[in-house]
């Protein structure tokens, strides 16, 4: 005997796997807007950059924190720091220095204990790419979501007059540190400084081919008791640049997918630093202060003690897909794409 009732079609694969596909977007984007609306209405740390020591083999001339002391806490200390900084909403830790690949072991266990005991969401390190080996990058890969190469220009004359090493030459160790990422599945990232030996030259050939999927490029700043006077250990007045030169520069990238740029408004207030003995940084217009150390006040009450302005955190970009299971697609070009300030 028949079925009273009709027979359902039965769905084929093709539309099965469509099915699956979309909910899949939805859900991640429905994610994703919740997690900009927690970033947006809460007062957590949501990124920190932790420069873990002051020391550097380089000798950058606007360097905005330099080697004022040689001090470094001991790993306790600092993987105590980091479980209160995660416990207070931290959802990205970027480790700065200095040259944090002085330290590697150092750095090594901060990264793991990072991703595998505190879960961090997004871990990056910016490094002048000196001191990166392939054993390195392979070992920790799988701690680290970003890695920001320091890349102020190709031309070695004037990498050596800003005091980025004895021969200036980044291209082959740019391109190696590029293509190690690429491999481990790291993000890869540059960071520029626009300053007054750079600001006229055209970086969009060599920028293209590296791929990174985001260029940071800031303008010059001067930070009180940091870079501001003959007396400091660097003088950045010399690197200034005037806000036409800062424009030039941009207009003559801007086209590229993945230039960021950050002026000097944009930069001042907008960063949670942590310095050394992880104390909050209060950098720009001013005097530097700091905050006693979120060791001994928690990351509260420090962060009330320095200026850190999530709106313009917010505005400059601060929020972005910032772990490695993203899709990138390089640095391409955009020809209508308007610069967002």
């Amino acid at each position: 005997m028949s079925s009273v009732f009709p027979s359902a079609p039965l769905l084929s694969t093709t539309s099965l796997l469509g099915a699956i596909c979309l909910f899949s977007t939805t859900a991640y984007i429905l994610y994703h807007l919740y997690r900009l609306h927690e970033i947006r209405t809460t007062t957590a740390p949501t990124s920190v950059n932790y420069h873990f020591s002051r020391k550097c083999n380089y000798t950058c001339g606007f360097c905005f924190h330099t080697e004022k002391t040689s001090s470094k806490l001991s790993l306790e200390d600092a993987q105590r720091g980091m479980r209160l900084l995660k416990e207070a909403g931290m959802k990205k830790l970027n480790f700065a220095g200095g040259e944090p690949f002085l330290y590697t072991k150092f750095l090594g266990d901060l990264l793991r204990y990072g991703k595998v005991d505190l879960q961090i969401e997004s871990i990056s390190i910016v490094s002048n790419g000196s001191k990166i080996t392939e054993k390195f990058l392979r070992t920790h890969a799988a701690f680290i979501d970003i890695l920001a190469i320091s890349c102020d220009s190709f031309d070695p004359h004037t990498n050596i007059k800003i005091g980025r090493g004895k021969h200036g030459n980044n291209i082959e160790t740019l391109k190696k540190i590029a293509g190690w990422c690429q491999a481990f599945g790291i993000e890869f990232k540059i960071n520029t400084v626009v300053c007054s030996l750079n600001w006229n030259e055209d970086l969009t050939r060599l920028i293209t081919q590296l791929q990174p999927f985001r260029w940071k490029v800031f303008q010059c700043l001067i930070v009180t008791g940091e870079n501001d006077n003959e007396e400091r250990k660097r003088d950045a007045r010399l690197f200034l640049v005037s806000q036409q030169q800062w424009q030039t520069f941009c207009d003559r990238h801007k086209h590229l997918e993945c230039f960021v740029p950050e002026s000097n408004d944009m930069m001042t207030g907008s960063y949670l630093v942590l310095d050394e003995n992880m104390s909050f940084l209060d950098k720009g217009d001013g005097e530097e202060r700091a905050s006693e150390s979120i060791l001994d006040v928690g990351v509260r009450t420090a962060m009330i003690q320095v200026r850190w302005e999530r709106t313009t955190f917010l505005t400059r970009g601060g929020v972005y897909d910032w772990t490695k299971a993203r899709s990138s697609e390089g640095c391409g070009t955009q020809e209508n794409k308007e610069l967002e300030w």
